[in-house]
């Protein structure tokens, strides 16, 4: 069992007269908020209360760039130039930036969203494209990427901190990688389904795939989907069981101040299936 394990929550997803998830209660819980950037969810006074939230609960504050998929909630695939991919990515995180600067708070990871991370998970050169915009930025931005995937293996090439996620609510298939969507046990849907996966993966520091495989791999965070009507439940749950277990769950700069948490096991996969996470 790992000793130290940080805990992270899509939020800020609501748009207008829109709320989607319960920011408030999840930022009690998590140490670490993806915080959407207006293409695949957010707006200007939704993302600035989100960041305020997160400031005052102390969570560190990451971007959560999107395909411009606003209708499809940034879950559709979109073939795009390296160019225009790569604007659409720091055109989010530097707004973000900027919000968060304006509340006294900063910016400190970046996780794709949707169908972008999934595709950056399996597809190399869009990994680069996604690696790029960040360093572009500021090369100081941890990347938070799919445990295994070719976003990690870009990151770490390009000289970046990259930080390996699992999540909580998601079947995993053979090679590691999320199950699409569409095949059954792709999605869990209760709480102690979710709890168990988690449980397991980090005792055996592996994730376990649909058919009992281990793949070892380095965890430093678990996700719990902010959209997800149960997500609060499965985080307070994942917490409650961490912290019984005397697993400390820190923001994720902390997680990371340790260079061997940042060492490769096993090397990544190689897939062209998608999953939606």
């Amino acid at each position: 069992m790992i000793e130290a394990v940080n805990l992270n929550a899509d939020l800020g997803e609501g748009f207008g007269a829109y709320s989607i998830g319960n920011d408030q209660a999840m930022l009690d819980i998590v140490k670490s908020a993806n915080i959407a950037c207006g293409f695949h969810g957010g707006d200007p006074l939704v993302i600035r209360r989100t960041v305020r939230l997160a400031c005052n609960n102390q969570v560190s504050i990451g971007a959560h760039p999107s395909f411009p998929d606003l209708q499809g909630f940034g879950r559709r695939p979109m073939s795009l130039s390296d160019e225009e991919l790569e604007s659409i990515i720091g055109y989010q995180i530097g707004a973000l930036i900027g919000i968060a600067k304006s509340v006294g708070g900063s910016v400190t990871h970046v996780k794709p969203h949707g169908a972008l991370n999934n595709m950056a998970a399996v597809d190399l050169a869009i990994a680069k494209v996604v690696v790029r915009a960040v360093q572009d930025l500021d090369a100081g931005l941890i990347l938070l990427a799919p445990a295994r995937s070719r976003l990690v293996q870009a990151g770490r090439e390009a000289g970046l901190t990259v930080a390996e996620e699992i999540f909580a609510d998601r079947g995993y298939g053979e090679e590691g990688d999320l199950l699409p969507r569409s095949m059954p046990g792709s999605v869990h849907h209760d709480v102690q389904t979710c709890v168990d996966q988690i449980v397991a993966f980090l005792r055996a520091g592996a994730i376990i795939t649909r058919s009992g495989k281990h793949i070892p791999t380095d965890i430093h965070s678990i996700c719990v989907h902010g959209d997800s009507p149960m997500g609060v439940s499965v985080a307070r749950t994942i917490l409650e069981v961490l912290e019984s277990n005397n697993i400390e769950v820190h923001p994720l700069p902390k997680i990371l101040e340790s260079a061997g948490r940042t060492t490769l096991q096993g090397g990544v996969r190689a897939t062209t299936a998608v999953g939606q996470s």
